[in-house]
């Protein structure tokens, strides 16, 4: 295929995508369509609260689902258990280990002057023993977050790894009500789909959304002037500017792992190629020059490369080129881009996995129909499937490694899927009333 032609067929796709009828309501749903049936049997009870009314969220049910969608854990249905202790003393091990369950976990919530105390405590069941303690406080908006923190610290002490419960997702929805009248918007939301909230609303198309390290500015893609334009915003307060807003292409921004810099897509100067903007300074660099399309960078946990998609080889596959950083912020490329991908008719739009070690991507089998995500083994260079659907988009990786969130076609409205990086657990995010795409995993909130 031609470079006209892989592009033309590309951003078809894309425009497809964008032009599906898709819903206003941004919050999501869970649907679990893959279960992992090793996980871990353990019990999350009811948290006891001495407040005059009920508790204004299910902390217990939160961190149980949190738990559950981790897919190394089982917990039990509360209609299951035979008590609902909430102290340390009121804890019978015979009661847990004869429902199976190999950890409890237990808490109480005080109230004084609007200010919400939760305490909770992990218990090993086989071993009889306490091996975690810990206490957080907030308001009644924090509960969920608490929540999630709480998970957070439980998974951390069973397993060693951190946990991405407390983090967000950002994803693009959009109403569609009439052929040429269409109401967009960029929205964030906890990490199970609740809590969501509207950043951007626009009458034109928003595309790849990114969050910068801390959590506190986006960047995307917005074509509300007609043309499609880079803007950076703050999350808190609504502050933006426009980053870019070349003649042609300007899309793809990511931001580097220290924040101080952008790599986007521009064509200004003809095909698309890599850039670099430094934030600070200004400064533009052009990291790739060739007649091919170059598209879709991603950083290295270092810094000092860059992965991106190009169809110099002939068909869309990733590629990885070395930078080099200078004092004044510009960046220069080191050496020429090096193939990773071989197996499969398209590799594109890969995500780096946070230990740097594997890639996240759309792959294309010889001969497939489908589109399906992948991970790519830098060491081993060993590619496995991970979903089968008939169109797979827009792999995003938590920021632990553990699961990776992406758009799926092909039904009748499009979905969110969520994996585990091990393929063992699915579960799919649909909006109540249609479509979401463009998803990307953010950092944990501060």
């Amino acid at each position: 295929m031609t470079t006209v032609r892989w592009f033309a067929a590309f951003a078809l796709l894309l425009l497809v995508q964008l032009a599906l009828a898709m819903p206003a309501r941004a919050e999501l749903t869970i649907e679990i369509t893959h279960g992992n049936d090793r996980a871990v049997r353990m019990a999350v009870a009811p948290f006891s609260f001495d407040g005059k009314t009920i508790l204004p969220e299910d902390m217990a049910g939160t961190i149980s689902d949190d738990l559950r969608l981790s897919g190394l854990f089982d917990p039990l249905k509360r209609d299951d258990m035979l008590s609902f202790p909430s102290k340390e003393s009121n804890v019978f091990f015979r009661d847990w280990k004869v429902l199976g369950a190999s950890y409890l976990v237990i808490g109480q919530v005080s109230q004084s002057s609007g200010q919400y105390t939760v305490e909770y405590q992990l218990f090993d069941v086989l071993r009889q023993r306490s091996i975690l303690k810990g206490q957080v406080r907030g308001v009644e908006s924090q509960l969920r977050t608490m929540a999630h923190t709480i998970s957070d610290a439980v998974y951390e002490k069973i397993t060693g790894i951190p946990a991405d419960f407390s983090t967000r997702l950002m994803y693009v929805t959009a109403q569609r009500h009439s052929i040429d009248n269409t109401d967009y918007q960029l929205n964030y939301a906890d990490a199970d789909g609740k809590r969501a909230r509207v950043i951007v609303r626009s009458k034109e198309p928003i595309l790849s959304p990114a969050w910068s390290p801390d959590g506190r500015r986006i960047a995307y893609v917005s074509f509300e002037a007609g043309k499609p334009a880079i803007f950076l915003q703050e999350l808190a307060t609504g502050k933006r500017q426009k980053l870019t807003d070349y003649k042609g292409l300007n899309s793809s921004p990511v931001f580097s792992p220290d924040g101080k810099k952008v790599a986007l897509v521009l064509s200004k100067d003809g095909n698309p190629n890599i850039y670099v903007k430094d934030l600070a300074s200004g400064k533009l660099s052009q990291l790739t020059r060739h007649f091919s399309i170059d598209t879709e960078p991603d950083w290295m946990p270092d810094g000092n490369s860059i992965v991106f998609t190009s169809n110099r080889g002939g068909s869309a596959q990733i590629y990885q080129l070395d930078v080099k950083h200078l004092s004044d912020g510009s960046v220069e490329p080191v050496g020429n881009p090096r193939r990773l991908t071989f197996k499969g008719r398209f590799n594109a739009r890969a995500k780096v996995f946070p230990d740097g070690k594997s890639l996240a991507l759309v792959h294309k089998g010889q001969g497939a129909a489908e589109f399906n995500i992948a991970i790519l083994d830098l060491d081993t260079n060993r590619l496995r499937l991970l979903t089968s659907a008939q169109l797979e988009d827009s792999p995003s990786v938590s920021p632990g490694g553990r699961r990776l969130i992406y758009a799926v076609q092909g039904g009748k409205n499009g979905e969110l899927g969520i994996v585990t990086a091990d393929g063992r657990v699915k579960y799919r995010l649909p909006s109540a009333t249609g479509d979401v795409r463009e998803p990307v995993w953010g950092p944990a909130v501060r």
